[in-house]
């Protein structure tokens, strides 16, 4: 019996070691999945976002041409007018969606911002196409090579070269005015 003094104790010790390993790789786990859960409501987010423009062209779709006063970096503009509170033409009033639609992003979305560009139909009779991109910070606390952080770049026809700016995760879509 004076042989096995304290093997339950090592036992208890080596359990407790086993258990403690198990808890830290489930919290792993756990954690990883909540940073995936807040990327997918971001991409949900920035869908809602770019059907909320949508439905902005498809008020008024007269003032949607190409955008002409685009700023390389795709942050919040100012408005010329407040178009809420005095009369706007159709020019006007789209200037005015654009920067209401990009004020939404910048506060929907962390480090959000949006881009408009033209962009032509590939179908015959379709005309021009605007292209919306938004974009957001990625949920991720290092710089790894994911699928999905990989570089968007934009061709479009006018020569116009967008890219998804770096540490940011993009998603692009086509409207038509």
């Amino acid at each position: 019996m004076s042989r096995q003094a304290g093997i339950s104790l090592l036992e208890s010790l080596v359990a407790m070691s086993i258990l403690a390993v198990a808890v830290l790789g489930m919290l792993g786990v756990q954690l990883r999945a909540l940073a995936e859960t807040q990327t997918s409501v971001r991409r949900a987010q920035s869908v809602r976002l770019i059907e909320d423009f949508a439905e902005r062209i498809k008020t008024h779709p007269q003032g949607f041409g190409p955008p002409q006063d685009q700023s390389d970096e795709p942050g919040p503009m100012l408005a010329r007018a407040d178009c809420r509170i005095a009369a706007c033409d159709a020019g006007m009033l789209a200037h005015w969606d654009l920067a209401a639609w990009k004020l939404a992003i910048a506060d929907t979305l962390p480090r959000g911002a949006g881009q408009v560009f033209a962009n032509s139909g590939h179908e015959a009779g379709r005309g021009e196409l605007l292209g919306v991109m938004v974009a957001w910070r990625a949920n991720e606390r290092t710089e790894g090579d994911a699928a999905y952080r990989k570089a968007l770049v934009v061709d479009s026809p006018a020569g116009l070269g967008l890219d998804c700016p770096t540490g940011l995760i993009c998603h692009l879509a086509h409207v038509q005015p």
